[in-house]
């Protein structure tokens, strides 16, 4: 059963099975998928109750990614971990502290970040890449460049995590159906530099929804399996406030499309806004608001700087889920 695209994602129903999963998505099934039916107009085959997986990781918890950013101007800690040895000391910090993907970049997509040249980006990133992976750690490379994907796969990074969502450039789906690897597809309006200039929707859930719907089609008509596919609204990529908000509130209607859904809202400059306009490292108990809301929506990953703190507020979130949804 392929996933609509999103040209007629507003024409397509979706019926789930009479189940727990579909009955409480926040609850203790969340993590298993109940029957779904697409039709056009006539109901498809059902699929039988099977445990949700991306990549190597079974989906019966939240899982947390750790960013490392080997840049000198990230949005929040661009500097802090530019040299090679800082950056592989801070990957190896975070994996310590429980995460279970670290998530490797060498080009700031921050708000009116300029492009970093492809061959600077590989020189950041493929060193840390390499002795994060001899770690044992599981990496991700966060790059919307073909050249950087393919040298960081070579050094060992099992998946890509793509701002453009594989459509930046013409050689990174087939690279990545090619090399049977997981992919994190990202929504962003505009790009990096006027993204933020006067974000726009009719309904900016929705919207996102058909967006990223299309692009899942695009991925598994190329040969990209379900199981290897994460989606991700973009948290901050050409959203405003109120944006931000509503699709936090509808992770939801992004888990309809049968795929691993992936949140980053940490540090994001809408936790100051709704507060008293915190600088980006002073917003660690905003960030926490927004994972625990995303993963009572049923996120399946969060992307993070603070991985210490969002692990101890998945456990305490965890144990109270349990008794408030006992199996």
């Amino acid at each position: 059963m392929g996933i609509p695209g999103g040209d007629v994602l507003p024409q397509l129903s979706m019926v789930r099975a009479y189940s727990a999963a579909a009955a409480n998505p926040a609850g203790p099934y969340s993590r298993w998928s109940p029957i779904i039916f697409w039709h056009h107009g006539a109901f498809a085959s059902a699929i039988p109750l099977v445990m949700r997986r991306f990549e190597r990781f079974p989906l019966d918890r939240p899982l947390v990614m750790g960013i490392v950013n080997a840049t000198p101007d990230s949005f929040s800690d661009g500097g802090d971990h530019y040299d090679t040895q800082g950056a592989i000391a801070h990957g190896l910090r975070l994996k310590e502290e429980g995460a279970d993907i670290l998530d490797i970049g060498g080009e700031s997509t921050r708000p009116g970040a300029d492009p970093v040249p492809e061959g600077e980006e590989i020189r950041r990133v493929v060193p840390v890449i390499e002795a994060l992976v001899k770690a044992g750690a599981v990496v991700s490379i966060d790059t919307w460049h073909a050249g950087t994907m393919r040298a960081a796969l070579d050094a060992g990074a099992a998946l890509v995590n793509d701002v453009t969502a594989l459509s930046g450039e013409e050689a990174s789906l087939p690279l990545v159906a090619a090399r049977k690897v997981g992919v994190v597809l990202m929504h962003m309006q505009g790009e990096p530099r006027t993204m933020q200039k006067n974000p726009t929707y009719a309904d900016a859930p929705r919207d996102i929804a058909r967006y990223l719907a299309g692009r899942v089609a695009a991925c598994r008509g190329a040969g990209i399996a379900a199981e290897n596919i994460a989606i991700d609204p973009g948290i901050g990529f050409g959203k405003t406030v109120a944006h931000n908000a509503e699709i936090l509130a509808n992770v939801p209607q992004l888990r309809g499309l049968g795929v691993a859904v992936l949140i980053g809202a940490s540090r994001k400059a809408f936790i100051g806004a709704l507060s008293k306009g915190e600088r980006p490292k002073e917003r660690l108990p905003g960030s926490i608001a927004a994972a625990l809301a995303a993963v009572s929506g049923g996120a399946d990953i969060l992307r993070v700087h603070d991985v210490a703190a969002t692990r101890q507020a998945l456990a305490v979130w965890q144990a109270i889920e349990k008794f408030r949804n006992p199996t």
